[in-house]
């Protein structure tokens, strides 16, 4: 149950005075996830981004043209427009003892501006003054204001994210609202730490932020900032705790395997493991064999080789009699998983099965039996692997491919499988080690940093857009040759929709120069479309694939060689790294093409640079981190993994560490929360949609 004292935080934003359906539709828009309801507590957690510092109150002779003023004023002349429909603009002459000022307004209601600025008063305005042939003019003044006006105006006022529809003074008046609601709230932090670091009470921090006195007010090192971070990273960093020490307390069941599955499977290999395998396959057996329950993170860099480290730890626990599974986030990829397994499976004696959403109905019911039976030792499939008629004899270990598709209540659905089911969550983006500690504090890591043994290094460069027709031209040498080519379209803003379309026109204009040897693939064609137009890439029946960021994770087509990322400025370091690692998968030479449009910002400068100087994930995880925030790094505003809104970890990561210590000594004294910090901090839990821990405690 959710403390009283926060319920007024989570009444809907539209309960406020002044906000009607239509507003309250652009609130959620604006704050809420999944289409739901924005509530009090979203509205003071969407902090200002900017400030519009009005201090400067200077005679009108002193004032800087280009700056921000608020100037003391009397009301000349007022020039009107001749003509009813002249699109010319109404001025208005306006003075002190120092000097006037010409303030313009274009296509404004005449008798409003009458009202507004009536001849002979004094009013205040407050805006940009700018030079216009050697006059000065301030055009639609953002405040005119008489004296109770100005007594209200704030001398440094916030600016928020906006959706369309929404204005400043829509935001502004609705924060003013929430802050109303907001009750006294216990201090959930140690009283010597907050001392040390001279933090504010959360309810001063919140108000001095959406009330800042000055520009540095908001910024992310200021002392209400970082004690709002601080705040939400401990939240994080309780729930994490509290998953451990359940999953630690849990007891788990041992799977001692023999290692002669193991021992069959390396055998097969045309190749030997590298020191990074070895070390993650005996980490992952030691968690197994031992009867505590297992979370780990693997994680590696672009084929880095991890899916023999899952099938090693699945032979494991198969050896000790018991069932394992293996999920991925798509249809593609759980039956490349399964394609790709099978040969080794099967030179170790291990049957695997494949359960998807699209299997006939007789397949997926001689599936469902053989996986009861336990004639099936290892499953593959999507999430349908985890839907309430998928009965396994005996589930000892879950894989779970590309971790940050799946929140922590789902790992919790998947450990409902079976008695005391061990988890290994693996994930193909390195992620920098502020963003473990983050998101995955509740897992023991595992890491993957060499490549295996005959990749080769990829050529990266990049050309302006302008040079298309070049690049075209080399395509037919490459054709000839055999090669086959990924070439990637342009994210286009947020519309899948719009990125659809730029693949079928560059589709189109390449099947016009290549014919048939052209394919396409993207995010809204039907999974068995997208599926045929894989494979008849990986055969070679194309052999060029026009695709949008669909082939980001996980395909693998050892036979393609030449990577081409149209408008390579619009995508992340991450994803650039991830699409570049599709190619150098087999023994030929391997290119990236990087096609940029002119003029590069800094950003996109910066992130074209790093990848044509380094092939590290892990390096450029770190560099993409700097350069874009947590949210785009792990994906979570699309994943619906809860992304931070007040902390930035890559500003605040020394707050994350103190954050982590602390949670740990919360929890080694207090395990239950029943103190009263501990009481304390369950309404911090509440507060930060933090609570499933709290459920966690009750489950017991």
């Amino acid at each position: 149950m959710r403390p009283a004292l926060l319920n007024p935080l989570f009444v809907p934003v539209r309960s406020l005075s002044g906000i009607g359906p239509k507003t309250g539709k652009l609130f959620d828009r604006l704050l809420a996830d999944d289409q739901g309801e924005a509530r009090i507590a979203d509205l003071l957690f969407h902090l200002p981004h900017s400030t519009i510092d009005r201090r400067a109150r200077p005679k009108i002779r002193e004032a800087e043209p280009g700056s921000v003023v608020t100037l003391e004023v009397r009301v000349a002349e007022h020039r009107a427009p001749g003509g009813r429909h002249s699109k010319a603009p109404y001025r208005v002459i306006v003075e002190d003892e120092t000097g006037d000022v010409e303030l313009v307004f274009f296509l404004a209601n005449h008798q409003w501006i009458e009202r507004m600025l009536p001849l002979g008063e004094t009013r205040w305005v407050s805006g940009k003054l700018e030079l216009w042939e050697g006059h000065l003019q301030m055009v639609h003044p953002d405040r005119v204001l008489d004296a109770a006006g100005l007594a209200k105006l704030p001398p440094v006022e916030p600016v928020y994210g906006l959706t369309e529809g929404l204005f400043q003074r829509n935001v502004q008046k609705a924060v003013e609202g929430a802050l109303n609601l907001l009750p006294p709230l216990p201090e959930w932090n140690d009283p010597e730490w907050m001392k040390a670091r001279k933090f504010p009470s959360f309810d001063t921090a919140l108000r001095s932020v959406h009330h800042p006195q000055n520009p540095q007010a908001i910024e992310p090192t200021s002392p209400a900032r970082m004690r709002l971070a601080y705040d939400e990273l401990l939240a994080s960093q309780v729930a994490l705790g509290l998953v451990r020490s359940r999953m630690r307390e849990t007891r788990g069941r041992a799977s001692v395997g023999d290692g002669r599955l193991a021992k069959r499977i390396i055998a097969a290999l045309p190749f030997s493991l590298t020191p990074s395998q070895e070390r993650s396959i005996e980490e992952i057996r030691a968690d197994l064999s031992s009867d505590k329950g297992m979370l780990r993170l693997l994680q590696g860099d672009v084929g880095a080789g991890k899916t023999l480290v899952a099938l090693l730890s699945m032979a494991h626990v198969v050896e000790a009699g018991r069932q394992a599974a293996m999920m991925a986030p798509t249809e593609i990829l759980a039956r490349q998983h399964y394609e790709r397994l099978t040969p080794l499976a099967e030179a170790a004696g291990l049957r695997l099965g494949i359960l998807t959403g699209r299997d006939k109905a007789s397949e997926r019911n001689r599936t469902l039996k053989a996986l009861e039976a336990g004639e099936i030792d290892i499953a593959i499939g999507t999430h349908a692997l985890f839907s309430e008629n998928v009965v396994f004899r005996d589930l000892a270990l879950v894989v779970i491919d590309e971790q940050h598709r799946f929140g922590v209540h789902q790992r919790l659905a998947i450990g409902r499988k079976g008695e005391a089911v061990d988890m290994l969550v693996m994930t193909a983006t390195p992620i920098p080690r502020t963003l473990v500690l983050t998101y995955f504090g509740d897992m023991d890591t595992s890491t993957l940093r060499e490549k295996p043994a005959g990749r080769s290094p990829i050529d990266t460069r990049a050309l302006p857009l302008d040079r298309i027709d070049d690049v075209v031209n080399g395509l037919h040498r490459a054709l000839a040759n055999g090669q086959r080519i990924y070439w990637i379209c342009p994210l286009v803003e947020e519309s899948e929709q719009l990125d659809v379309a730029a693949a079928q026109d560059r589709f189109e204009t390449l099947q016009q120069i290549f014919g048939d040897r052209v394919g396409l693939i993207h995010g809204k064609m039907k999974p068995r479309e997208k599926d045929e137009a894989m494979a008849r890439f990986q055969s070679g029946e194309t052999q060029v694939l026009v695709s949008t960021t669909v082939v980001e994770v996980g395909v693998d087509v050892p036979e393609a060689s030449i990577m081409v990322i149209e408008h390579a400025e619009r995508f992340g370091l991450a994803q650039l790294h991830q699409l570049r690692g599709r190619v150098g998968r087999g023994s030929a030479k391997s290119s990236c093409l990087l096609l940029y449009r002119t003029p590069l910002g800094e950003t996109a400068k910066a992130r074209i640079e790093i990848m044509r100087q380094t092939e590290d994930g892990f390096l450029i995880a770190e560099e993409d981190l700097r350069l874009r925030g947590e949210g785009e790094v792990l994906g979570t505003r699309q994943s619906g993994m809860p992304g931070f809104r007040l902390a930035q970890p890559e500003v605040h990561g020394e707050l994350l560490q103190a954050a982590r210590d602390d949670a740990r000594l919360i929890i080694a004294r207090d395990p239950e929360l029943t103190s009263p910090r501990g009481e304390a901090l369950r309404v911090l839990l509440y507060l930060f949609g933090r609570d499933e821990a709290i459920g966690l405690m009750k489950a017991g």
